[in-house]
């Protein structure tokens, strides 16, 4: 074949394992041969409305099978797949679309009414497609499934190599404007053989496509290398604690990527203790640092919870941690995956010693071209070939990476580092806690002090005082917040980071203390 990108995975799977199981959806089961064909008559709608190479297609919706045919029928043509985040405002997703240049929107029953909002206001989107029909709105879209079925199932092998960009795929937009990861054929390719090197399974895999697949993490962390290595996809819309419980247990799922906000809600259900999870093997979780009671939890359970840390612009492939020191070192992200070298530096650019917290930079064949329409962005973040994270870690003596925290979030008080995620972890060590985000808030005396938002435990009282009481048995007294907020929830992005900034500017003046 020409084509060397993702667009030809189908085909080789297909000539090498076709009647094998691909995709399980809604109770429908796809073959990778069918899956295939899909995907060839993707391409052919896509050829037919105009597209053409280097075009933007966007994807905007929950996880759909419609996602990942028009992600490998974009391949075949060498389009750019976006994927846009199902949970953005109108407003929001304007921005990704105008910013991206998007010419051609595929969008989910849920998004009849989005694209009726933007249709007007986007004209360089020349059509509108509804992957089924939409819930509200939408009857201007055409209909995917007609398109579809009108198709031929020709197999466009189109010249595309590792250095084309395959995806743009946009940040969570934590600070500013959500920036575009451009993501090639050739880093999905290296980021998918990192997971497969370093997760466990194989060709009888069945990973939960549980993570959005607009999110890095769910779409690289298991779902393609699952259809690179010929297993199957057992693919979910969103998130539902109960209900992905049970198809976790019914579908016999082998493994699954997930962030730790979702791994919490999934070990809070009711059945969590006694439903048959036996055919689960691995989790990878990644996202945010995973407290050491959540891990506790689902390794009695005797399922290897394998800790990961990567972003968009590495798609996401940078440390895991081998199944076999899930325990001993509870807390790491574990070693550079294979094609991955990670290093931990000062300000000067010189290596830290074992111990020391710097900032994490990674350099392989899987990070990111740049941004997309930012060169000034890519420039601050690339820096001789090497992608600096902006996060703060340090290696043990045996090479192990333990993530502190983001840099923009550490608290200088009084002259002290105080890293968030260290007090966080501590804070949810305590019963009366089940969410804490630690920020930094001004203070005349220290400068800044550290600030808790705490999500009490249901049929718990709050009580800060009795909380920083508990704290100061488990950290210098310089690390414990001088308050303590209680709300009912905590703002979070689409992919389940808490929005730091917000609460910042929710108590920066604390003139409600």
């Amino acid at each position: 074949m020409r084509n060397q990108g993702l667009g030809s995975w189908p085909e080789r799977r297909r000539r090498m394992s076709p009647h094998k199981p691909a995709i399980w959806f809604e109770g429908t089961t796809t073959t990778h041969g069918e899956f295939a064909l899909a995907v060839r008559r993707a391409a052919s709608v896509l050829h037919d409305l105009g597209v053409q190479r280097g075009d933007r297609v966007a994807w905007l919706g929950a996880n759909h099978p419609v996602g990942l045919e028009l992600l490998y029928a974009c391949g075949q043509l060498g389009a750019v797949w976006v994927p846009v985040n199902a949970r953005l405002t109108p407003p929001e997703a304007q921005y990704v679309l105008a910013h991206s240049g998007a010419s051609l929107v595929v969008h989910g029953r849920e998004h009849g009414t989005t694209a009726d909002v933007l249709r007007d206001q986007l004209p360089a989107v020349g059509t509108w497609i509804a992957a089924e029909p939409p819930l509200e709105g939408g009857a201007d879209s055409l209909d995917w499934a007609t398109l579809a079925a009108a198709a031929e199932p020709v197999l466009r092998d189109e010249p595309v190599t590792h250095d084309d960009v395959c995806l743009v795929m946009y940040t969570s937009g934590t600070t500013g404007k959500p920036k575009g990861a451009v993501l090639t054929h050739g880093n999905t390719t290296w980021a998918c053989l990192n997971q497969v090197l370093s997760l466990e399974g194989g060709p009888d895999e069945r990973t939960l496509g549980l993570a959005p697949l607009f999110h890095v993490g769910g779409l690289n962390g298991t779902v393609n290398p699952t259809l690179l290595r010929g297993g199957c996809v057992v693919l979910v819309r969103g998130f539902d604690p109960a209900g992905t419980l049970q198809v976790i247990s019914e579908q016999r799922v082998t493994s699954f990527f997930a962030v730790p906000t979702m791994l919490d809600a999934l070990a809070r259900q009711p059945g969590f203790a006694t439903l048959d999870l036996s055919a689960l093997r691995t989790v990878a979780a990644a996202g945010a640092p995973l407290p050491l009671p959540l891990l506790r939890t689902w390794l009695d359970r005797g399922i290897t919870v394998q800790q990961a840390y990567g972003m968009t612009e590495t798609a996401p492939a940078g440390t895991m941690l081998d199944s076999a020191d899930a325990v001993a070192k509870a807390g790491s992200a574990g070693t550079p995956q294979f094609f991955v070298d990670v290093r931990v530096v000062r300000p000067d650019g010189t290596e830290c010693a074992p111990g020391e917290i710097g900032e994490v930079v990674l350099s392989g064949p899987n990070v990111m071209q740049g941004y997309w329409d930012a060169p000034e962005a890519t420039a601050a973040v690339l820096v001789d070939g090497w992608y600096h994270s902006g996060d703060a870690g340090s290696v043990d003596e045996d090479g192990h990476l333990t993530i502190r925290d983001r840099y923009k979030d550490m608290i200088i008080s009084g002259g002290e580092n105080v890293y968030p995620a260290e007090v966080e972890s501590a804070m949810l060590e305590l019963p009366e806690v089940q969410e804490v985000a630690v920020i930094g808030v001004p203070d005349p005396h220290w400068g800044e002090v550290g600030l808790a938002v705490v999500v009490p435990a249901p049929g718990t009282e709050p009580d800060a005082d009795a909380l920083r009481a508990a704290l100061r048995e488990r950290l210098a007294g310089f690390k414990v917040p001088q308050e303590v907020r209680f709300v009912d929830q905590l703002p979070r992005t689409a992919t389940g980071k808490i929005r730091k900034p917000d609460l910042r500017q929710t108590y920066s003046s604390r003139s409600d203390a």
